[in-house]
């Protein structure tokens, strides 16, 4: 006897004890528990998944051995029949017996048979004539195989049953291998479970990023394109999808002779062709490789450039910081200027703010920014004086690739299109070239830009207010300034009052400056004569509220001593030098003001010798020297220019 004949001797042995113990009776026909009504349907839907994938595997069996004699049963985990498929008169004699639908054919409910055993054995096995613990089931051979679900559990069983004297072990065979069918189904269909949750995960995933996301094949055929790239380029999906990007993005060969070269295509300016326009977005690709990596594909990630420069803007700072609270001062002159630059705020009119060095223009500026409807938006300010002549155009208007020897890869966006949607302040505006008026005077009139070595006019929803400490009228005068730009200029044109016509300001600032500069320095407040205060109030402040406010720092850096005697200013000491615009000796001890016949310069021919004398008194260091004068390197280096002074 073979050890598979013990084995299922051992089997059926077992299986009999435990029906024993069940208290079976061998003589019982009918199962002991069967479904009936509500209790059926009930308990098949809960079962419908194993129905939908064990029904087309038993109906390939029933080809296999119809009008035989056999017919096939499929359980649930615990026996109950859910399904019978068979020759119309096989499946009436088991009917007979209540095998039907809903009918429990686990041991304790029917005895030693088929399906049961297999069950509670967990193994496929063959059940012929006595084997059966019941006599009713003795005309019968029964093969099954329990089904497993994808962790190893038993979720059913399969059965192929016919007359005991058509016993043959391929019969076991048949439905084992249907039962490895209908757990590799199961597989598969968790396998595509997984595809179809992990595709619907990406799909949010894509579509939910505010960026334009498109995959190709690697021939160019577009795959996937997200909602948000549709809108973009204006498609429509169902048009594109599995069609060749070639017109779309002509480039996208090049793109991919990168990737094979080792080389990346990050944030790249780049042109987009559609309805027969074309639009330049800021692209970005990755490629797709498989398991031998090998391109396969490439992902297009396509952002708006203004998109790009919004966020180029909010992180390299280009932002206002002051508001209309910000700003100091109770003249009434100058409240009238604060009070008509607030209501000019929400106006997209261009805006002229005229006054001397130190008045505070920028931070006029910045307020009424912060005041618009645009205050959530870019605050962009450029110094015409500082940018030299040949960098200016590109700096304010931008230029194309190859535009000229040195330009950046993929262009370059000037100063108008990175403020689109916000503000712009061109400080300095007198010190603009007269070529360069010509072009933006263009801008302003027409509301677009065209970069240096391009053709394509780029639409900028800019607010403009330009600054100037130049008599702009003469400036008209010499032919230094167009006549039209001043009037498109100076809509809303607004004069700032020097500090030495704001009175009581003076006062009013220094005890300003004082409690901030202390609280910045981590220093006491110091104590200050009332000979300082009155010298304060004498003196005209050339420089205005800045030289006002740096002279305070020096002040609270020397707890209250400053490191020159405003009155007195040392003249030897080579740590200081002897500033005309500083010079308070002039001004008499008991004069209210300055004797006209004090001053025998003007105010240009004051801060270039100060400025030459700072260099000596400093041996050339620009450092030191814009620190002194407080002013910035750039501001300093214009100046130079200016009075054609060297650092010696």
């Amino acid at each position: 006897m073979t050890n598979k004949a013990n084995t299922q001797r051992e089997i059926i042995k077992k299986s009999h004890q435990r029906c024993e113990e069940y208290g079976v009776n061998k003589e019982q026909i009918f199962p002991s528990r069967i479904l009936k009504g509500n209790e059926v349907s009930t308990h098949l839907a809960r079962n419908e998944y194993l129905l939908k994938i064990a029904i087309p595997f038993m109906e390939i069996i029933h080809e296999s051995v119809a009008n035989s004699g056999f017919f096939i049963l499929l359980t649930d985990n615990e026996g109950c029949i859910l399904r019978a498929v068979g020759d119309p008169e096989i499946i009436a004699e088991s009917e007979k017996l209540n095998m039907v639908i809903g009918a429990y054919m686990h041991e304790k409910n029917i005895g030693t048979n088929a399906m049961g055993t297999a069950i509670s054995e967990n193994q496929p096995i063959q059940v012929t004539a006595a084997e059966h613990f019941i006599s009713a089931y003795h005309r019968w051979t029964c093969s099954a195989a329990p089904i497993h679900n994808n962790k190893g559990e038993i979720i059913g069983s399969l059965n192929l049953t016919g007359e005991s004297r058509m016993v043959h072990p391929h019969t076991l065979g048949l439905v084992v291998a249907a039962v490895r069918a209908i757990e590799n189904q199961i597989k598969a269909d968790q396998a595509q479970d997984k595809l179809n949750e992990a595709f619907s995960y990406m799909k949010s995933i894509v579509e939910s990023v505010s960026s334009g996301i498109m995959a190709l094949d690697i021939n160019g055929n577009i795959k996937t394109i997200n909602n948000w790239a549709a809108s973009m380029l204006n498609l429509k999906k169902e048009k594109f999808i599995n069609h060749p990007i070639d017109k779309l993005l002509p480039l996208w060969k090049d793109i991919i002779e990168r990737f094979k070269r080792g080389e990346t295509y990050m944030d790249m300016e780049t042109t987009f062709y559609f309805n027969g326009n074309k639009e330049r977005y800021d692209l970005s690709a990755y490629p797709i490789l498989d398991t031998q990596q090998q391109i396969i594909g490439m992902v297009l990630v396509i952002k708006g450039m203004q998109k790009i420069f919004n966020l180029v803007n909010k992180y390299t700072g280009m932002r206002a910081h002051y508001n209309f609270d910000d700003i100091i001062g109770e003249n009434p002159e100058f409240g009238q200027v604060i009070d008509h630059a607030e209501k000019i705020s929400g106006s997209t009119s261009t805006v002229l703010l005229m006054g001397e060095s130190g008045t505070g223009k920028e931070l006029i500026a910045q307020s009424i920014h912060n005041a618009s409807p645009r205050r959530n938006s870019v605050f962009i300010a450029v110094n015409c004086g500082a940018l030299p002549k040949d960098l200016i155009e590109s700096e304010l208007f931008g230029y194309e690739e190859g535009a000229f020897t040195g330009s950046k890869k993929g262009g370059h966006a000037g100063k108008f299109e990175l403020a689109n949607g916000g503000t712009i302040f061109l400080d300095e505006i007198g010190e603009m070239p007269l070529d360069m008026q010509v072009n933006l005077l263009r801008v302003l009139q027409e509301g677009y830009v065209t970069r240096i070595g391009g053709s394509k006019n780029i639409h900028v929803n800019v607010r403009v207010i330009a600054a100037t400490k130049k008599n702009l009228i003469e400036e008209l005068k010499k032919g230094t300034f167009r006549e039209d730009l001043f009037y498109r200029l100076s809509v809303i044109p607004l004069f700032i009052p020097p500090l030495r016509e704001r009175g009581k300001d003076k006062k009013t600032l220094f005890d300003y400056f004082l409690k901030v500069k202390a609280q910045k320095l981590n220093k006491p407040l110091p104590r200050i004569s009332q000979q300082l205060i009155d010298q304060i109030m004498k003196y005209d402040w050339p420089g205005n509220v800045r030289e006002l406010e740096n002279y305070v720092e020096n002040i609270v850096n020397f707890n209250g001593n400053s490191s020159y005697n405003i009155i007195n200013p040392p003249k030897d000491n080579g740590a200081h030098f002897e500033s005309p615009v500083l010079n308070f000796d002039r001004m008499g001890n008991n004069d209210t003001k300055p004797r006209e016949d004090d001053y025998d310069y003007t105010l240009e021919e004051l801060e270039k010798q100060t400025i030459k004398e700072c260099f000596h008194r400093m041996d050339g260091n620009v450092s030191l020297v814009s620190r002194k004068l407080g002013i910035s390197r750039t501001t300093l280096y214009s100046k130079m220019r200016k009075y054609k002074l060297e650092a010696n």
